[in-house]
Parts: C-alpha cells; sequence; structure tokens
C-alpha cells in the first residue's frame, strides 16, 4: 500500500503516550542517525525571538530516505502564558504525502533522551556502569532511562542545584531502574569514577570542572544551543574527542564550543565528526580506553522525524489517531 493510500492522522500526545520503550526509541533514532551518516539532508535550528512579551519560534527539518519520512519541529515557548507547544509534520519521503500531524510536547524528551542514549552506545566504554547526572528534570529523566537501556548501570550520582529537587529526583529513579541513584551534594561528588557524564540542564555557565573528569570517561551535554550559554568548560572541550549532531551548527549555538574557540583552546578542526557519521561507519569512535568523548546535542530532526515514523507506525497498527485532510496545492491554489 503507497502511502497515499493511508488516511492523514493527527496524533495527540495522549495517542502517542506509551507506544514505544525507550529501548525502542533508540533504536529508531540510531537508524535516523544512519541515514544521516550516509547523506541524508537535515538543516540545524533556526530561532527568532520576541521581545515583547519574551519568547521564542523554533523549528528545524529532515529528510530521512532510508527511514521512509521527512518532516521538521516547530514550537514556541515562553510568551505570555510561559509554556511551550510542539507541532511535527510528517511526510513521506518518496511521495511527499503528508502523513501525519503531531501534538509534539510528549515526544520531546523521548526522542532527545534517546539521541543520548545512541551517543553513549557509541562512545562510551563498553562496560560503563556509573553515570554522573546533572539535572532532575524531564530531560534528565529522560536521559538516564535512554542511558540504562544502552548500558547496564550499577550507580548513578544526581547533582542539581537545588536538594530537594535532586532527592526527589532519584527516589523516583531508584524505584524505576536497576541501578541504585543517589543524590549528591556537589559536582565534584557527581562525577568521581563516573564513567558517564550526561548534563541536562537549563544552566548558563559550565556545571561540573572538566579537569576533574577521569579518562575513558564519555560526556553527553544535551542542553546548550545558545551562544552564550554552555553546560561545560573550556578544559572538558579540550580534553574530548569532540562529536555533535550536525557540524552546521556548532558555529552558531554550540556555546560550550564556540567560548573553547573564543579562548584559544581549540578550533574549528577539533570537531571529530557527526554522530552520523559514527553510527554509520564512516567516521571512528572511541579508539582507547583512557580517551574522554563528548557529544554535543543541540537538538535536530533526524531524532524527531526518526522517532514521529516509528510513533507512526505504531498509532496506525492500533487504530489511533484521528483522520484529517489536506488537499494537495494542485487542487487547492486555482487562484480563484
Amino acid at each position: 500500500m503507497s502511502a497515499s493510500d493511508e488516511p492523514t492522522l493527527f496524533l495527540t500526545s495522549d495517542d502517542i503516550d506509551g507506544l514505544a520503550t525507550m529501548a525502542e526509541y533508540v533504536e529508531a533514532v540510531r537508524d535516523g542517525y544512519r541515514d544521516r551518516g550516509h547523506g541524508a539532508p537535515a538543516r540545524p535550528r533556526t530561532t527568532l525571538y520576541a521581545d515583547s512579551p519574551a519568547g521564542m519560534l523554533t523549528g528545524y527539518t529532515a529528510i530521512l530516505p532510508t527511514v521512509g519520512a521527512m518532516g521538521g519541529y516547530t514550537y514556541a515557548a515562553g510568551f505570555g502564558g510561559q509554556d511551550a507547544h510542539f507541532v511535527l509534520p510528517l511526510f513521506d519521503a518518496e511521495s511527499g504525502d503528508p502523513l501525519a500531524v503531531f501534538d509534539g510536547a510528549s515526544l520531546n524528551p523521548f526522542k532527545t533522551g534517546a539521541t543520548g542514549g545512541v551517543a553513549i552506545d557509541e562512545l562510551a566504554p563498553p562496560r560503563a556502569d556509573d553515570l554522573a547526572l546533572f539535572g532532575s528534570g524531564a530531560q534528565a529523566r529522560a536521559q538516564l532511562k535512554a542511558a540504562a537501556a544502552v548500558r547496564e548501570l550499577e550507580r548513578v550520582e544526581v547533582y542539581s542545584p537545588t536538594a530537594d529537587s535532586r532527592m526527589s529526583f532519584a527516589a523516583e529513579m531508584n524505584e524505576q531502574l536497576d541501578a541504585t541513584v543517589a543524590a549528591v551534594a556537589s559536582p565534584s561528588a557527581a562525577i568521581e569514577g563516573a564513567d558517564i557524564v550526561v548534563t541536562a540542564t537549563n544552566a548558563s555557565e559550565p556545571v561540573f570542572d572538566g579537569s576533574e573528569l577521569e579518562p575513558g570517561t564519555h560526556v553527553t551535554a544535551m542542553g546548550q544551543y545558545h551562544p552564550e550559554k554552555r553546560e561545560v568548560d573550556a578544559t572538558t572541550i579540550e580534553r574530548a574527542t569532540y562529536v555533535t549532531d550536525l557540524r552546521e551548527r556548532v558555529a552558531n549555538d554550540a556555546g560550550a564550543f564556540i567560548h573553547a574557540v573564543e579562548e584559544g583552546v581549540v578550533d574549528e578542526d577539533h570537531v571529530h565528526a557527526e554522530l552520523g557519521e559514527i553510527v554509520a561507519g564512516t567516521a571512528q569512535g572511541r579508539t582507547s580506553e583512557d580517551e574522554i568523548t563528548l557529544f554535543d546535542s543541540g537538538g535536530t530532526a533526524i531524532e524527531t522525524v526518526a522517532a514521529a515514523q516509528m510513533l507512526l507506525e505504531r498509532a496506525r497498527e492500533r487504530g489511533l489517531g484521528e483522520e484529517i485532510e489536506f488537499a494537495p496545492a494542485s487542487e487547492a491554489l486555482t487562484g480563484r
């Protein structure tokens, strides 16, 4: 059956809730990045800022031929309601037919977490079992679940500035994971002995001292996509094999990398590879036990489209979603 034979669906956050495990999100996102590694086109985030009331409008797009879908992510955040709304249109990559429109809010942490999971699986030591987590919100939760899907974690140390937040988060995740999850009182305590360090914060300044990273550590930084904000310091960038989601975005909004260049500790050639190149095998990942690796995740439509296509297939199997109609331009744009 061709894409045009299938109805276009509107899928709410409730429709897609629980349709896939985190491990399944990781595999779908891995397929998307493999497509990118073989040359699939993707555009980095474009953000417009409004002053009164303060807010932003953000969007990005990708075409994934092997996955079979293309589309993007558009969201508005801030403004008067101080909230965010996510819209995700999905099209058939061969015919261009509209496949679905998602209310993308509940999808967001899963696809972002899954990207972190792919990076950990590709770049972290195979036997990594100790993870330091910075952050205690929805994105931190998703990153931790994705890490647990690709590594047999034994211990997790959680740090965020508010003691109550990190303690309640640790208690919650202790109930959900096999690993022992503990709240710690300082960044240094978190990264001591860690094989994997994940930052999932809204911090504007580095959340730990890069000189304290132990040899062999993998770092995933997923909260830095503003040229003036950074979760990791220049020392971390300098010490690490630096991998990004899209090369094109590094000079635009990878705040930690931009700052390291400005400090003179690295130059643009310090970008080792895109994650997709490593997944596809066109670039090498970790090469030694002592190597420090870093994945800079700014968010792309690669993981968004790949995850959405997987969810659409599940939704169709279960008869979920509301059918909607789109008129093709040849019929709608009559000039009358």
